[in-house]
Order: C-alpha cells, then structure tokens, then sequence
C-alpha cells in the first residue's frame, strides 16, 4: 500500500492556517483520494491518489476545487476553503474542504433525502456555454457518456467473464447505442457523476450532504438518479449497502420529480436509458478494474491510476469481491431484467405518473456482502 507522509502533508501545510493542526488519518475507504482530518478545526483534506479522469496534476486538481465551487450554491456539498498545489511533498496537491459531521447513509430511508439534495444540485443555474469551463460540457451528454463507456469495454474481451455476462452486456451495449439518435434529450444541469450512497453523509436534521466532487460535469440529471439507486452502487459502500426493489427505486425518482417541480417531468422518457447507460459504464469499469488493478503505480504521478498498490488490503478485497460479484451472471441476469420490469413504469411516455412495477428480486444474486 502507498501510504501518504504525515511529513509531506506537514510540509505542504507550512504556510496555511493549519500548519500546527494535528493529523488525523480517515479510513482507507475510496480509491481516488486520502482522507485527513486537519485537527479538530472542522476541515478536511483531500488528497488524491491519482485522477479518475485521467487528467495531469494541476488540471486535476484546478477541476476538482472547480466542481466544489459550482456545486457549493446547493448547500447541499462542503465549502472549499483552499487549494495547495502540486508539489514535492504532495504531488498531485491537495484540496482543504469543510468536514461534514454526520453518519452514513442508511437505505432505502435516506433515499429522499438523497434525491432532493441532487434536486438541490440539480436546480443551479445553467452557465452560458463559455461559463461552463473547466468542466465537461459536452454537446452531446449522451454520445459523450457512450464513448467513455466502449472506452472501458475494450477490457471485457480479457476480463475472464462467463460467456452468457458478456453477450448480456453487449446487447445491453447495442440498446443504449440504438438510443442515440433519439430527439428530444433532457436539459442538462450541472451533475456529480458520482452519486453512489457511499458519497453521501446524513447530517443530525436529515439533510444529505453529496461529499465526493472529483468528476462534476454539466450533462444529463439521469445518470446521477441512476448512479444512487442502482444495484452496483447501493451495495459498493461498506456502510451503506441495501438492495432496492423497482417499488423503492421508482419512489426515488419520484421525490426527485417532486423536489424539482415542473421541470422534473421533462426528463421522465429519459430515466430508462441514463439508467442503463450509467450501469454500462459501472459494469464496465469493472472490466477494466478487473483487468489493470494488477499494473505497478504509474510514474510522476500521472493521469489514471487503477493500481492497488495505492489502496490498503482491505480495500482491495472489497473492491475485487464486488467486481467479481457484479459481473457474475446472476446479477447481470437480473439488471437485465430489472430494466425489462421499469420499461412498463417508466415507458415513453412523459405525461404518464410513475407507478409501481413488477418486483425483481436482486437480493437472491447478492451473494456475501462484506
């Protein structure tokens, strides 16, 4: 495991308003950043172990402080309150954001409260085209999203999968490609592109509070509601891991319609697609993690970096049990079926009401959970 310096942490400290706070170490629980609490002055440092979207340090970094100075209006994410740039001692820098003091995540009650701080996010103001640099703004959120995911699928080929997983997967990839001539997309807003529970804490009034900005972009609301409530995230995170039914999922949606009002219903015939293009993309990162976890750390400090060597053990495992278990046939069996079950609630059709839907049940292909 490449564990970071309380030395070098010190040392890129020196000339900030923490520079005596005592270091505290958080748990070894995400595979893009290092956590420290800065004393007991209620900050929090992010250090990254590498740049989920392949970027080199300074831009890395001058997008991460971007996406939590766009999203800090919500009221729903932690102020940033300094940047420390790349440097020896921390070579692809830091950033210094308030601590949010709350728990975990707990599904499906806090699945509400989770909807409506994305709504919250969701509601900012649109930039005018030029105002939406540095962040992804792509022309075409959807044909954006398609080709990060046949990106990572070129490791499906070597990722060991059972015949059946890789056919399911692959017409599921012939579907969202057949999406893209589709009229009529959905608005985009500014979005997390990270929405999975475990990014998510509950503070005492209930308020959710979406605490992980690395990949903040302006593109479609679906994928975040897809990326909160499907299967391979609502059972990633340790400490927030539940299995949702179609009744529990379409009531999510549901707050979120309700928590944006009117403009909520201009993205309905759209929540089926983004729903099964963010789990392409899940599934095919596990391909990839599958695949190049095993490579040493890239040199200087650069771009992605999948490595394990950056992670504790334990961290390690859970991650290799949950790839292994979401590109098992069982579970890729019933989010194909998951998707056939929503069609007939969500449909086509934007003047419909969500409703209730056929029961699938996910949690007999859970397996262990850890």
């Amino acid at each position: 495991m490449s564990v970071i310096s309380l030395d070098a942490v010190r040392s890129a400290l020196a000339n900030t308003p923490w520079a005596d706070a005592p270091l505290l170490r958080l748990e070894d629980s995400g595979l893009a950043h290092a956590h420290l609490h800065l004393g007991s002055s209620g900050w929090l440092l992010r250090i990254p172990k590498q740049s989920q979207m392949g970027l080199e340090p300074e831009t890395h970094l001058t997008y991460e402080a971007c996406c939590f100075a766009r999203a800090e209006p919500s009221g729903v994410t932690p102020a940033l309150a300094e940047r420390l740039p790349p440097a020896s001692s921390l070579p692809r820098g830091a950033l210094v954001v308030k601590a949010i003091e709350g728990r975990h995540a707990a599904l499906p009650e806090d699945l509400t409260a989770l909807m409506h701080s994305l709504a919250a996010i969701h509601r900012l103001p649109l930039p005018d085209a030029p105002g939406r640099a540095p962040l992804l703004a792509p022309h075409d959120p959807l044909a954006a999203m398609h080709h990060e995911v046949l990106d990572q699928a070129r490791y499906l080929a070597e990722a060991g999968l059972e015949a059946s997983v890789e056919r399911a997967i692959r017409g599921e990839l012939e579907q969202f490609a057949a999406t893209l001539d589709s009229p009529g997309r959905p608005p985009p807003r500014l979005i997390t592109f990270d929405a999975h529970p475990g990014n998510f804490l509950i503070d005492g009034h209930g308020q959710a509070w979406m605490v992980d900005l690395e990949k903040a972009r302006y593109s479609y609301p679906g994928f975040d509601l897809a990326h909160a409530t499907l299967y391979t995230s609502t059972t990633w995170d340790l400490n927030s891991q539940a299995v949702l039914d179609c009744d529990t999922v379409l009531d999510a949606y549901a707050a979120w319609e309700q928590a944006m009002g009117e403009a909520g219903r201009a993205h309905r015939a759209w929540h089926l697609p983004l729903r099964r293009a963010m789990w392409l993309w899940s599934i095919t990162w596990c391909a990839k993690w599958q695949v190049t976890s095993g490579a040493p750390p890239l040199r200087d400090a650069r771009g992605q970096d999948w490595s394990r060597q950056h992670n504790s053990d334990a961290l390690n495992d859970h991650v290799q049990d949950r790839v292994a278990h979401y590109l098992s046939a069982p579970v890729v069996e019933a989010m194909v079926a998951e998707f056939r079950t929503l069609a007939a609630a969500f449909g086509d059709d934007a003047r419909r009401p969500l409703s209730t839907a056929p029961h699938v049940n996910l949690s007999q292909s859970q397996g262990t959970q850890r």
